[in-house]
């Protein structure tokens, strides 16, 4: 056994438990259900199995289920456990807890109401897929799942057009070529991207390529399993320093500095920051 019983201290535990290889969980984990007075799982079944795996025993306590449906009992018995000095360990079904998994309330609910609130963290799809994309992780806006409806997909994906980092989601197999399509279009087909599949599993597979060819790839060959999708940031427009400089000339002739600034930087897609101190460089010159 690769675990112990601890002493823990009256709280909710968020413990991370794995996506894939059950042999990624932590012994900080495994020590954390082992000695919780309190368990609770997104999926009970799959909490007891994870235990069963590492011989964990349940010592007489029951799994309780809580989840995005459970309501509001739910939340008010752990709660009342933690108000009797209990501690509390819950894990979603695969991840980390919150994570596009439930545990928002719960935790919001125990913080609030002064509990210690702590994690055993753990693996997560959205952290394996970046390290293994190869596309930049100084910055990246995970957005969960897209929406499932044609139009809010597309609308959202327009949103996030000018993320100044790379773009991750979690994707469903039946959508996954649509929503490449979608993509490919409105952030544009040659933007590099990566579809991350089965992390952690027999099956893993890392697909390298620009939206448009992915979602040729999917729409010929449909695939199965657990998808990441990551999408790299927008490029920087190429700046002509001359047409820049020409618009903010005939911007400002019946305009103010910054409302000209505001027409050019939309017009350019450049930062309006940027285009402000060009116009303001150019505004002393004529005075």
């Amino acid at each position: 056994m690769n675990f112990r019983t601890v002493s823990l201290a009256p709280g909710l535990y968020f413990v991370g438990t794995p996506i894939g290889s059950a042999r990624d969980i932590t012994l900080r984990a495994l020590d954390v259900l082992a000695s919780a007075d309190v368990l609770a799982a997104e999926d009970t079944r799959s909490l007891r199995h994870l235990m069963d795996i590492h011989g964990v025993p349940l010592n007489g306590r029951q799994v309780q289920s809580y989840h995005d449906h459970s309501g509001d009992g739910a939340t008010a018995r752990l709660l009342g456990a933690l108000a009797d000095g209990q501690s509390v360990a819950y894990a979603s079904e695969a991840g980390m807890p919150l994570i596009a998994d439930p545990g928002y309330g719960l935790s919001r609910a125990a913080a609030e109401a002064g509990h210690l609130v702590t994690a055993a963290p753990g693996p997560s799809a959205v952290v394996t897929a970046l390290t293994l994309g190869g596309l930049p992780t100084d910055a990246f806006f995970f957005d969960g799942f897209l929406p499932s409806a044609k139009a809010a997909r597309r609308n959202r994906l327009s949103e996030l057009q000018d993320v100044p980092g790379t773009l991750v989601f979690y994707e469903s197999p039946k959508r996954v070529a649509q929503t490449l399509a979608d993509a490919a279009e409105i952030l544009g087909p040659d933007r590099p991207a990566v579809l991350a599949r089965e992390l952690t599993k027999k099956f893993e597979e890392l697909r390298r390529k620009p939206l448009s060819e992915l979602a040729r790839d999917l729409a010929e060959a449909p695939v199965k399993g657990e998808i990441v999708l990551l999408v790299d940031r927008a490029g920087k427009p190429n700046l002509n320093e001359a047409d820049l400089e020409t618009d903010l000339k005939q911007a400002l002739e019946n305009m103010t500095v910054r409302d000209a600034a505001d027409l050019v930087s939309r017009a350019h897609g450049l930062p309006r920051r940027q285009v402000y101190q060009a116009a303001l460089k150019l505004e002393k010159g004529r005075a």
